[in-house]
């Protein structure tokens, strides 16, 4: 039931000072928690001020490092909504209410159950009634625009990659085939074994003309294929492993071996959440012609220009402006060795 608002001074009563004061804490990267330590005793001594007992103020920390968007499972924001639903809780502070939540669906959640228990809540800069009108619509706001303001993060940084690619100065994952210099350039991967084991999969190609058929010559003399994981820290460590259709495919059909700069092949498409953490789920770009395609294409060597246009199966969705295209092929003029690799063939 929503009531008029309280003076900040009625908001905190003898019945909420009765129960105990929860600090949620959480921030969303590593970086900002080796960094940002002091938020949690300014929120300690905040819920002090207000009259709890520095025994009776719980910091509820396990989040730290996770995302609030709703994404992943947070073990602290379920343990905060069950000292609620319990009754334990009688006020909850954090810093804003963008720590406590990113996503509607949790932050309402917290809102019922705060308002059904007569819980107060916090942040750095006023108390706040759930059941009250005017603090009720304020939370609400809140909650928006904290998802709102994530929406608008993510633009932000994907319109920045997307100027950085387009300049040819992103640094994207390469094959197994390719490393990445001391000086950022892209180079042939000085692992002889993996020169020579990919060289052996174009060779093959030409001569059967058929990805499966290369796949069952390499199995048939156990041949296994060089592949770079792309999870994990970096730098990411070649591992050999036993030849596939997928495998093979995914060298012949790889862009970099022609000496493209690629930017969008896959785009993010939903998802699923599996034992508890969100898996984003990734699909090939569209395109018109039901060939593969991709945002933007960047052709860095010369040597493989006329086979790519005339026997690759790959189209551009937007063109690359000539200084970004000049840009990168002074960038990258070591790229042209990866031609050896080719020999002519990119997806045909």
């Amino acid at each position: 039931m929503l009531r008029a608002s309280n003076r900040p001074d009625e908001c905190v009563t003898a019945a909420h000072r009765g129960k105990l004061a929860y600090i949620y804490v959480r921030q969303s990267s590593v970086n900002q928690v080796r960094h940002h330590q002091e938020s949690t005793d300014r929120l300690v001594d905040r819920a002090v001020a207000l009259g709890w007992p520095h025994e009776r103020v719980h910091v509820i920390d396990e989040d730290l490092g996770k995302s609030g968007a709703g994404t992943i499972e947070r073990m602290g924001f379920k343990k905060l909504i069950a000292e609620i639903g319990l009754g334990n809780a009688g006020l909850v502070i954090s810093l804003d209410a963008s720590r406590l939540a990113r996503n509607n669906r949790d932050w309402h959640q917290l809102l019922d159950l705060c308002s059904l228990f007569g819980v107060i809540i916090a942040d750095g800069e006023r108390l706040y009634d759930p059941c009250a009108y005017h603090d009720r619509l304020l939370l609400g706001l809140s909650g928006i625009m904290s998802e709102a303001e994530l929406h608008q993060i993510k633009q932000r940084l994907h319109q920045g990659e997307r100027q950085k690619a387009a300049r040819g100065e992103l640094r994207l994952p390469v094959p197994a085939g390719l490393a990445h210099g001391r000086s950022s350039e892209i180079i042939l991967n000085p692992d002889e074994q993996v020169q020579a084991r990919l060289g052996l999969v174009f060779a093959k190609f030409r001569e059967l003309h058929s990805a499966r058929a290369v796949m069952r010559y390499l199995r048939k003399n156990d041949l296994p294929l060089p592949v770079r994981p792309v999870l994990g820290p970096a730098p990411h460590d070649v591992v050999w492993r036993e030849a596939d259709s997928s495998r093979v495919l995914s060298i012949l059909q790889n862009p970099a071996y022609a000496g493209a700069y690629v930017y969008g092949r896959r785009r993010m498409e939903g998802g699923r959440i599996r034992h508890g953490v969100y898996r984003p789920r990734t699909t090939r770009s569209p395109s018109p012609t039901g060939r593969f395609a991709f945002t933007l294409l960047i052709l860095v060597i010369s040597a493989g220009r006329s086979s790519w246009r005339t026997r690759g199966d790959w189209k551009t969705t937007s063109t690359a402006t000539k200084p970004a295209i000049q840009a990168c092929r002074a960038r990258e003029r070591h790229c042209c060795r990866a031609s050896l690799f080719v020999g002519g063939v990119v997806a045909g």
